[in-house]
């Protein structure tokens, strides 16, 4: 039959795992790294993971497919449920996509080096100051709760390594995302940058870039 169903593009996916959450069926799986629609019968075509895409990677299309149906769903949705109870629920097979906020204390939260310019050899403190994870514009959700009332900070991949107080003078007390203007796509992160300002109530932006031409 022809009907409306989920169509992913594995170009643009970026593994983040969030459409795997949203869809009450079970019908989304992360398989090497991108989403996989595992069933057309577990597909009802309403589009609920549509909105947590943050890459524009999923989209409803009609074409010939085996009719939703319910109660596979279900007993799927049974024997998940279980598995799914006695671990920490995961939006997909990399723990380092999850939306995350972090808070610093005084315990472990300062590296210290040495100055080997300094003539008295003394260690310095090297806090971090990032307050949360994933830094990436391509793989921040522009629903996450930590960009809420938040001061941004979008800064050039390389600006960190060329710029040596670049925790305290830029990060401190704003969130962080980071790209490349050379080597990603522009176009993509405006768009992106266009959604988490009308999801989410931001302060202030600050821009810092390389004074390269790539960088401009």
């Amino acid at each position: 039959m022809i009907r409306k169903i989920v169509n992913i593009d594995k170009e643009k996916c970026n593994g983040c795992g969030l459409c795997v959450t949203a869809c009450h069926e079970g019908a989304i799986e992360l398989i090497d790294g991108r989403a996989v629609l595992i069933s057309d019968e577990y597909c009802d075509g309403l589009g609920d993971c549509l909105p947590e895409c943050p890459t524009g990677a999923i989209k409803i299309v009609e074409r010939e497919a085996a009719e939703y149906n319910e109660e596979l769903v279900e007993k799927r949705m049974a024997m998940k449920k279980p598995v799914e109870e006695n671990k920490e629920k995961m939006p997909c097979g990399c723990p380092g996509t999850m939306a995350k906020a972090i808070k610093r204390t005084g315990k472990n939260a300062n590296l210290r080096i040495e100055d080997k310019d300094n003539k008295n050899n003394e260690k310095i403190n090297m806090d971090s100051e990032l307050q949360q994870w994933p830094v990436q514009i391509k793989l921040v959700n522009t629903k996450a709760p930590y960009l809420q009332d938040a001061n941004l900070l979008i800064a050039g991949d390389c600006t960190a390594y060329a710029y040596g107080d670049f925790h305290k003078k830029f990060i401190k007390d704003r969130i962080t995302l980071i790209g490349c203007p050379k080597l990603d796509d522009n176009e993509y992160y405006k768009e992106k940058i266009a959604e988490i300002l009308k999801n989410n109530n931001i302060k202030s932006i600050t821009v810092v870039r390389m004074e390269v031409p790539c960088c401009g």
